[in-house]
């Protein structure tokens, strides 16, 4: 059976940087009853707190926070890149541990976000790019999807049980 890493916010725990969480998701508890999912919240992996300052990454770009030449910081200028790659590695290590092939994020997060981001000014603007963790695992392979894509990550699901 495919293993899927989601992230913990997304199942209702409440370890959003406010202490919120999202979800339920029908299609993630009926994955969850199957014995399916993986749960991971990459920032407490890597270290922080909840709640912890909203973290942003100036430019939107996770990989470049995994190569070193861009930052996360907090509204409050704090630098968390390394609390931030730590994280992409407790999630890549949850990878090769399962033979994860699947991972289901949260949407804008700068761990999490595989297809947008903010921007870094903490104004609430937008930009294409993805978190640090979601880079890691598209690095590493791995099919990155979001709350909003969970019809395609079914779909991926069942290719990859086919294949």
């Amino acid at each position: 059976m495919e293993r899927i890493l989601v992230s913990a916010c997304l199942l209702g725990q409440p370890v959003r940087y406010d202490g919120g969480s999202h979800g339920p998701f029908e299609r993630l508890r009926q994955w969850q009853a199957e014995g399916r999912l993986v749960s991971l919240c990459p920032e407490m992996a890597g270290g922080l707190p909840t709640p912890r300052p909203p973290a942003e990454i100036p430019g939107g770009a996770g990989r470049q926070v995994l190569a070193g030449r861009a930052p996360v910081i907090t509204v409050h200028g704090l630098d968390v890149s390394d609390a931030f790659r730590a994280g992409a590695e407790a999630a890549l290590r949850l990878v090769r541990e399962r033979h994860i092939r699947l991972a289901i994020l949260k949407a804008r997060s700068p761990s999490c976000g595989n297809r947008q981001n903010y921007d870094g000014s903490f104004s609430g603007t937008l930009i294409d790019g993805e978190g640090v963790t979601a880079a890691a695992l598209r690095q590493a392979g791995v099919q990155v999807f979001n709350e909003n894509e969970l019809d395609a990550a079914a779909e991926a699901l069942r290719d990859l049980e086919q294949a």
